[in-house]
């Protein structure tokens, strides 16, 4: 008996793209719902808004711009978001470099902002949805992840036939969407491949780099003080902290996602401000006193009866590196420790410096540079 094809048998699951091409059969063909586990159930919602508009798979998409008045209000309108997101636009960029992926910003109207990575503008594919203008709304070019993230308010990942239109097949992007200080979304920023191989891992990316879009527009903001939030026993300064801004008189002028889900009670689109003292069970006076201390975390209660750590530091404080609790210690001993090595090897060199430095292993430069000034 053969069995070397045994594990090519009729029986064994359908591939993804035969399950996303069975999908399309089932819901644009025969106009029956999808099986579960077909695709994701908002790739089906997507999908069914789109012929309740009128799509229609086989249509082919024009990648229209904006027009030129749209374009320069939109474009004035998102200086903050496009300011804010430059930095990580690069840094995704050279993540994916070499994966045939590039990123994209839009607004909240899924109308591109900016574009940055390898980008291979003599491929149309590629150069009509980077341009700066277009419109990859749901509406304009069905379902993407960059209009799906923005319609389901949620990071998606689509592969090939998980687009809408059979012309949009090609690509394979992740998304998440960006909310302001304020909780409403302002954009959405994804990564796109044309022709490329499927790397759901790229949606994780795509969430981090989402995350400190969100954090950026928050410090961006006008404050005089800066609370760093998280749950007690996790490590404080990093991007999963909550991060809410103050003004000089306690009033909350915005918090990213993550300080919205730990703190009930802040301020949603068009609310009124919430002062700190309505979400925290403490005054604002101690907060400021606490900024005055750097580095030393403290204990904020929730009127629910949970306490998180947070860490307040003053808008002039910002700029410094962050070290807490125990940490500035042993940070500050190993730079003596290293010290007392190099003055310990000059000694030994008899004050020949160039000797000290290559039984050191390091240049002369360096040696100077890490000796410092030699105490009086």
């Amino acid at each position: 008996m053969n069995t070397a094809n045994s594990s090519t048998s009729p029986n064994a699951p359908p591939s993804r793209l035969a399950r996303i091409a069975q999908a399309r059969q089932s819901l644009m063909v025969d106009g029956r719902s999808v099986a579960p586990g077909w695709v994701a159930p908002w790739v089906e919602r997507s999908w069914q808004r789109c012929l309740a508009s009128g799509l229609q798979p086989a249509s082919q998409v024009s990648f229209a711009q904006v027009t030129t008045p749209l374009l320069r209000y939109t474009l004035e309108a998102n200086q903050g978001l496009i300011a804010a997101a430059q930095p990580m636009l690069h840094n995704l960029a050279r993540a994916i470099v070499n994966t045939r992926y590039f990123a994209i910003l839009t607004n909240a109207d899924g109308v591109v902002v900016d574009a940055c990575g390898a980008i291979d503008h003599a491929d149309p594919r590629a150069h009509l949805i980077t341009r700066v203008g277009t419109d990859l709304s749901e509406r304009s070019i069905g379902t993407t992840a960059i209009g799906t993230a923005l319609s389901e308010q949620q990071p998606v990942w689509l592969h090939r036939g998980e687009h809408f239109f059979d012309q949009t097949s090609v690509y394979s992007c992740a998304g998440a969407p960006l909310f302001g200080p304020d909780g409403a979304c302002v954009g959405m920023l994804d990564v796109t491949g044309v022709d490329a191989q499927e790397r759901p891992e790229l949606k994780h990316l795509v969430m981090q780099s989402a995350s400190k879009i969100e954090n950026a527009l928050v410090t961006a903001l006008p404050h005089a003080l800066l609370l760093r939030l998280n749950w007690p026993g996790n490590s404080l300064g990093g991007d999963a902290d909550g991060i809410l801004c103050l003004d000089m008189d306690g009033w909350i002028t915005g918090a990213n996602p993550v300080a919205r889900q730990m703190v009930p009670g802040l301020a949603a689109p068009d609310q009124t401000p919430v002062h700190v003292s309505d979400v925290f069970g403490q005054p604002v006076e101690p907060l400021f006193d606490a900024a005055k201390r750097p580095g030393k975390p403290i204990e904020l209660p929730l009127w629910s009866g949970l306490r998180l750590q947070a860490l307040a530091i003053t808008r002039a404080d910002e700029a410094n590196p962050l070290q807490t609790g125990p940490s500035a210690g042993p940070a500050r001993a190993l730079r003596e420790v290293e010290a007392a090595m190099i003055r310990k090897a000059v000694d030994d060199a008899r004050g020949n410096v160039g000797q000290a430095a290559r039984a050191l292993g390091i240049s002369r430069a360096t040696l100077y540079r890490k000796l410092g000034p030699k105490p009086s």
